[in-house]
C-alpha cells in the first residue's frame, strides 16, 4: 500500500507536466501528490511494512516532485539571479551529500531527517503562498531551512551518525 501511494506520486508528476502552472488543476494534482507524501509513510508505518526500498522509493519520487516543480514553476515567475545561485547551492551540497554517501557507506544513502522533512513541507507550501506574497520572502525562508537540512544531512553521513533510511 505505501509503495502504491510512492508510485501514483509519482504518477501525479507527469500528470502536473500537463498543467498550467498555478493553475487550479496544478494546484489541486499538487495537493493530491503531497498527501501522498505524508500518507505513504503513514501507510507504512501502520501496515509495519517500513522497508529501504519504501524509503529509496519515497526520496526517488520527492526527487521527482521537486523537479517537475522546478520545470513548471521556474518559468512562470521571474527568479531574481541571487536566488538561482542559492538553488544551485542546495544543489550541489545535496548531490555532494550523496556522492559523500556513496564513499562513506558504499551505498546510497539519503537520511530522512526531521530537518528534511520540515524543510520537505516548508518548499511544499512555497508555490501556494507565491500568488499571495511574490518569490522573495517564501524563497529565503524555503532556501533558509534547505540549507539547514543539508548541511545537516551532510554532516551526519560524513560522521556515519544517522539511522539507515527505513521510511518512516
Amino acid at each position: 500500500m505505501a509503495n502504491a501511494l510512492t508510485i501514483c506520486r509519482i504518477v501525479l508528476c507527469v500528470a502536473l507536466l500537463l498543467t498550467k502552472a498555478f493553475s487550479p488543476a496544478f494546484f489541486i494534482i499538487y495537493a493530491l501528490a503531497g498527501l501522498t507524501d505524508m500518507l505513504d509513510g503513514y501507510a507504512a508505518r501502520r501496515t509495519n511494512s517500513k522497508s529501504e526500498l519504501g524509503a529509496r522509493l519515497d526520496s526517488i519520487a520527492d526527487l521527482v516532485l521537486v523537479i517537475v516543480c522546478l520545470v513548471k514553476l521556474l518559468p512562470a515567475i521571474d527568479v531574481p539571479t541571487w536566488l538561482w545561485v542559492w538553488i544551485a547551492a542546495i544543489v550541489l551540497l545535496k548531490v555532494v551529500n550523496v556522492a559523500s554517501g556513496l564513499v562513506v557507506e558504499k551505498r546510497l544513502v539519503m537520511p530522512h531527517t526531521v530537518a528534511n522533512k520540515i524543510a520537505g513541507l516548508v518548499v511544499f507550501i512555497v508555490p501556494f503562498v507565491i500568488p499571495f506574497l511574490g518569490i522573495t520572502m517564501p524563497a529565503i525562508i524555503a532556501c533558509a531551512v534547505a540549507t539547514v537540512a543539508a548541511v545537516q544531512e551532510g554532516h551526519l553521513i560524513r560522521t556515519g551518525s544517522f539511522e539507515p533510511a527505513v521510511r518512516d
